[in-house]
């Protein structure tokens, strides 16, 4: 599977963004795929996932109650919902994906196909 990752730009705290990890030479179906962030200096960190058996979803505390990831089998492709964006969102966004049953609550290295990323800037 080859991803790529669209929908950031620069938005003003509070705002919304939407973000797309479309997936081409494979179903997305049978994957788990996570949503992934790294802030200048900062250590990248798993935002949200969704589990490929049961679409089971997991947040950051970071981010719950403000970020939705779902699934679009038809379009092949996994969203990140973000709604009151903060300044401490800023970060290039990178979905990856993983056939690893455990991998929405384990390592970031059983993701295994990552996507180029995409720059969300929060700012006034």
């Amino acid at each position: 599977v080859q991803l790529q990752a669209s929908g950031g730009g620069l938005v003003q705290p509070g705002g919304s963004l939407k973000l797309s990890c479309a997936g081409s030479g494979s179903s997305l179906r049978g994957y788990s795929v996570g949503w992934f962030r790294q802030a200048p200096g900062k250590e990248r960190e798993r935002v949200s996932c969704i589990r490929a058996s049961n679409n089971m979803a997991y947040s950051a505390d970071s981010v719950k109650g403000r970020f939705t990831i779902s699934r679009d089998v038809a379009k092949n492709t996994v969203y990140l919902q973000m709604n009151s964006l903060k300044p401490e969102d800023t970060a290039v966004y990178y979905c990856a994906t993983s056939r690893h049953i455990y991998a929405c609550s384990g390592s970031q290295d059983v993701f295994a196909t990552w996507g180029q990323g995409t720059l969300v800037t929060v700012s006034s």
